[in-house]
């Protein structure tokens, strides 16, 4: 198995690919966080697309180093398979939105409830719609 390189990224040069942050996930991540000491700090997956970077995961732990002073995170380039045209999409709704930074999730913190119900939603119906029109059902 090939080792994962580390290094760190400027936060204000990755554009999200969600459009929420959960506030109780975003409370559990700041129980542990510690801007001085990132030793449990787990690397975000980074991916580029079309020529820019972004966020395939960790918007909470990054959004959690935005708000405590940090300029650079923690970063892996992500190599999984993932659907890349549900990323384009969702990264194309949040610049709809004028989410192009981290620091632009600051106002889109929400209650776990509404987070589930307003971005997991989005999701499946963004999934069902691409099902659909790969696949015609």
């Amino acid at each position: 198995m090939e080792e994962i390189k580390i290094g760190y990224y400027e936060i204000d040069k990755i554009q999200p690919s969600q459009f929420y942050i959960s506030k109780d996930k975003l409370e559990s991540v700041l129980e542990w966080f510690n801007a001085k000491d990132l030793s449990n700090f787990e690397p975000v997956p980074l991916k580029r697309l079309n020529g820019e970077v972004i966020y395939t995961d960790g918007h909470t732990r990054a959004i959690a180093a935005y708000m405590n002073g940090l300029k650079a995170i923690p970063f892996y380039w992500d190599e999984d398979d993932l659907d890349w045209t549900a990323y384009e999409c969702c990264v194309r709704a949040c610049k709809e939105q004028n989410i192009v930074s981290i620091r632009d999730l600051i106002n889109r913190i929400v209650p776990k409830e509404q987070y589930e119900a307003m971005w997991y939603a989005w999701c499946d119906e963004l999934h069902a719609a691409l099902q659909e029109e790969r696949w015609g059902q």
